[in-house]
């Protein structure tokens, strides 16, 4: 998910695309030629790297992402090395946009990033069917993180009610 999501956005436009990882390449679960195409497209990857929170301005719009370095330790129960915050390390990227590209299941950091942001018993995002709008008015959502496992052909249908749902949010 995340190695399309970034190859798409630049073949859309975007000036830069990075990848945040919080493992390193290695224990990267994307195929190996997918990271490597990723590259060829102009892709930067930062890994041990992880997001600990999105920051915006006074305008609600976002600027910038905090991060903190990770080193690896012991295998956890996937058998990839487990990663391990780096005291000290905090860093601040600036980007303008953020495509979540998680998995299947949600990410337990957005409790952490995004504490205005309205989860289910789950942990997957709250949305408005109609629009995919979640409870904060800039954030969208539609797929996996909000439903749970499903099938590519809902995630593309929530994709595009999304997408409607922008465009409507953004017009005047």
């Amino acid at each position: 998910m995340a190695m399309d999501s970034a190859r798409v956005a630049l073949r859309l436009g975007a000036e830069e695309v990075n990848i945040i990882y919080r493992r390193s390449k290695k224990e990267m679960p994307a195929r190996q030629e997918e990271a490597e195409n990723a590259e060829e497209e102009g892709v930067k990857f930062h890994f041990l790297t992880a997001p600990l929170a999105f920051l915006g301005n006074k305008e609600n719009q976002l600027t910038r992402v905090k991060c903190i370095q990770m080193k690896l330790g012991k295998p956890d129960e996937s058998g990839r090395r487990r990663p391990i915050p780096v005291k000290g390390s905090e860093f601040i990227m600036d980007i303008d946009t953020v495509v979540v590209a998680i998995g299947q299941g949600a990410n337990p950091l957005l409790v952490q990033t995004t504490p205005d942001l309205k989860l289910n018993r789950r942990g997957y995002i709250q949305i408005n069917e109609e629009t995919g709008q979640s409870s904060i008015p800039q954030i969208f959502a539609g797929g996996d993180i909000v439903t749970g496992a499903a099938t590519v052909i809902a995630a593309m249908g929530a994709g595009k009610k999304a997408a409607r749902g922008i465009e409507d949010f953004l017009s005047p």
